[in-house]
């Protein structure tokens, strides 16, 4: 039995720009074909397990014909697939969706189409400006400024100039000059107000404002390049007072956020929503490991130290049992993000420290009466854990046992350290693996790095990188310390 084809619309770049019905699916598909337009942060989105096509076609260069696009979607389909086609902005304006569409009926495939936001109205709305405003004009015309084989535009200028309405090209950077000249021999005035778009919605978003005999010059001395779009009408005038997107926080920050594998992107989805161009790679990788559940009746109290030791054990308990297992057990975590993951199950934790570390959990259980030297601990961690907890423990005369539920894997990734403005770091093994993965860690020196917690700011200071500690380790705290230290960067100039 054939599977189903999902013509899906990704949107201008920005992936909060998904709709639902595309997220689910993204999320998913078995497999996905992508153009070059579909940013990476929807990428993402895509499951580990997924299959990915590259169908990326560069301007003026398609390394995947459009025929044989097609035949990809029909034998993935045929092979019982659920496919997931992803296209940038909207399959049905400029996409080439409905040529893809005419394949899949042909062989009876199953589809389904999902909208998109189309670049053409985002990029305008990212850029302050309204396509439509009644002292303005009373209508918007999508217009591809893509030349056909033979090199010709073919366009009734006279035609587009009678129609007083907003006029978007999109596709249109290698022609500005020609259709400035066309729209300007058409009768149009040359000091029209235009503006020119650049990664519409994106971190990168650049914007132009111009008159339109000014667009060749702007496009050429500013070496605008695709995916660009050209805006033509009065309403371009209304981008100085309307454009919020230049004005976030963050925006033109290049930050990278070095992260757990599949852990949860809180922290960089909370910065680009700030502006920051984001860039996530997973330093580290947590794997569950195999162990015996413990009989858990000589413990008064159950001790976590991350997240990821929370959802490996819950993961190993719920083969058998569940979380009655636990019935009047005490459990202790670290810190705020390790209660969420308890959370998660059902469970709230009875102790966090004031302070999310090691050092501050055990100091605390024993100053405040939590633990006494009577009790026993089960702590649930990860292989190879730093001893700050163990050896507090130690002191106080605790008796404990120590659990490896998971253990820290480094992952290869390939970044530039001086690429970016900020490094951010949740962990000290975020710090080591980023470090092992670059050619030269000496490269790190004097850039600036916010960290969770003082041993993770310890692992940074090794490496010469120019370290702030948040006032919390919480994703929170870092993103108001990355604000802080952006606004007095600014009030130096």
């Amino acid at each position: 039995m054939s599977g189903t084809v999902y013509l899906v619309g990704a949107g201008p770049g920005d992936a909060g720009l998904l709709t639902l019905r595309a997220r689910e699916l993204i999320a998913g598909a078995q497999v996905v074909v992508y153009d070059r337009l579909v940013s990476a942060e929807v990428l993402e989105l895509v499951a580990q397990d997924a299959k990915r096509i590259n169908a990326g076609k560069n301007a003026g260069n398609h390394p995947v014909p459009q025929h044989e696009i097609n035949q990809i979607l029909v034998d993935e389909a045929k092979q019982g697939k659920t496919v997931v086609r992803l296209k940038g902005g909207d399959s049905f304006v400029f996409g080439r969706g409905g040529e893809e569409l005419e394949a899949l009926v042909r062989e009876g495939i199953a589809f389904e189409v999902v909208p998109g936001i189309t670049s053409a109205i985002a990029a305008a709305t990212y850029a302050g400006i309204p396509v439509t405003h009644r002292d303005y004009c009373s209508s918007v015309h999508l217009i591809t400024g893509h030349k056909q084989k033979d090199g010709a535009l073919e366009l009734d200028y006279p035609a587009l100039v009678r129609l007083s309405g907003t006029l978007i090209f999109m596709m249109s950077v290698a022609s500005a000059a020609e259709i400035a000249a066309g729209l300007i021999a058409g009768g149009m005035a040359p000091d029209m107000d235009c503006a020119i778009v650049e990664n519409g919605t994106r971190p990168c978003q650049r914007k132009f404002l111009c008159t339109l005999d000014g667009i060749a010059d702007t496009v050429r001395e500013n070496a605008v390049t695709s995916p660009s779009l050209i805006i033509v009408g009065r309403v371009c005038s209304l981008s100085r007072q309307f454009d919020w997107f230049s004005n976030l926080p963050l925006k033109g920050k290049r930050i990278l956020v070095t992260r757990p594998k599949m852990s949860s992107a809180k922290l960089a989805s909370r910065l680009r929503a700030l502006g920051a161009d984001v860039t996530a790679l997973a330093a580290i990788k947590t794997m569950p490991l195999p162990f015996s559940m413990p009989d858990l009746t000589p413990y008064r109290a159950l001790v976590f130290t991350s997240a990821a030791g929370v959802d490996a054990y819950f993961e190993r308990l719920f083969d058998s049992r569940d979380a009655r297992a636990l019935g009047g057990k005490q459990i202790a975590v670290i810190g705020r993000e390790t209660g969420k993951a308890l959370l998660r199950f059902g469970l709230k934790p009875d102790f966090i420290p004031s302070v999310y570390s090691g050092q501050a959990l055990a100091k605390e259980m024993l100053d405040e009466g939590f633990i006494t030297k009577s009790d026993r601990l089960l702590l649930l961690r990860a292989r190879e854990s730093a001893p700050e907890l163990t050896d507090i423990l130690t002191q106080g005369g605790v008796a404990f046992d120590e659990v490896s539920v998971y253990e820290t894997r480094y992952e290869p990734v390939d970044a530039n350290p001086a690429d970016f403005d900020l490094i951010t770091f949740t962990s000290a093994s975020c710090v080591e693996g980023f470090a092992r993965s670059v050619d030269k860690p000496e490269g790190f020196h004097g850039i600036p790095a916010v960290c969770i917690g003082e041993k993770t700011a310890q692992a940074a200071r090794r490496f010469g990188l120019d370290v702030r500690v948040s006032k919390e380790a919480t994703i929170d705290s870092m993103v108001e310390l990355i604000l802080d230290t952006n606004e007095t960067k600014q009030g130096d100039r």
